[in-house]
């Protein structure tokens, strides 16, 4: 099923979820380009919530750009299987290489503001991110890979801890608090 079918049939867990699907949804109805970085105004992107076999901790990623703990995603780059794009970037991100996924379908989508800044020397335009979140399972015990072009540490986290840890004020509370609550109700 393609990813405006799958964001069409997903049922939004809270009102930021229903305002964020109806927004996703018109812009893509609307655009063309959008699994591209190309399209300067918003592109699709995947992110993963990663958390272990007992569900009680999340791994995270100090983001080098957002100076602050956070989950694992990336860019679409061409790619439609936002599943595949964010199992590839927790690989790249965090040097895990066993992770399942949990379940078989989005977990959580959201569109998030990206503000302007620099990388690799060149400036990027502030934009939107067109974001599904999957929801992975790994092994605590895997040994954990800095990729120092994009992140300066990867660690495990309590789930109280991954909000906690994240200095973004609209991610800790709307979307790490909004993904640890859908979990528990697994």
């Amino acid at each position: 099923m393609d990813i405006v079918n799958q964001i069409k049939n997903y049922k939004p867990y809270n009102e930021q979820e229903k305002q964020d699907k109806e927004g996703i949804l018109r812009y893509l109805e609307k655009e063309k380009n959008y699994f591209s970085r190309n399209n300067k105004i918003g592109h699709m992107t995947a992110s993963a919530w990663v958390v272990n076999k007992d569900r009680n901790k999340v791994v995270m990623i100090y983001h080098n750009i957002y100076n602050s703990w956070s989950w694992m995603g990336g860019h679409a780059d061409g790619e439609e299987n936002l599943f595949l794009v964010a199992k590839k970037e927790v690989e790249e991100e965090s040097g895990l290489s066993n992770i399942r996924s949990i379940l078989n379908d989005i977990f959580s989508l959201e569109i998030l503001t990206v503000d302007g800044h620099i990388k690799n020397g060149e400036y990027i335009s502030s934009h939107l991110h067109l974001n599904i979140t999957y929801l992975f399972e790994a092994d605590e015990e895997e040994i954990l890979v800095v990729k120092p072009d994009e992140n300066s540490g990867v660690e495990w986290f309590s789930l109280n801890e991954s909000i906690e840890k994240s200095t973004e004020i609209w991610f800790k509370e709307r979307i790490y608090t909004k993904l640890n609550e859908k979990l528990k109700e697994l």
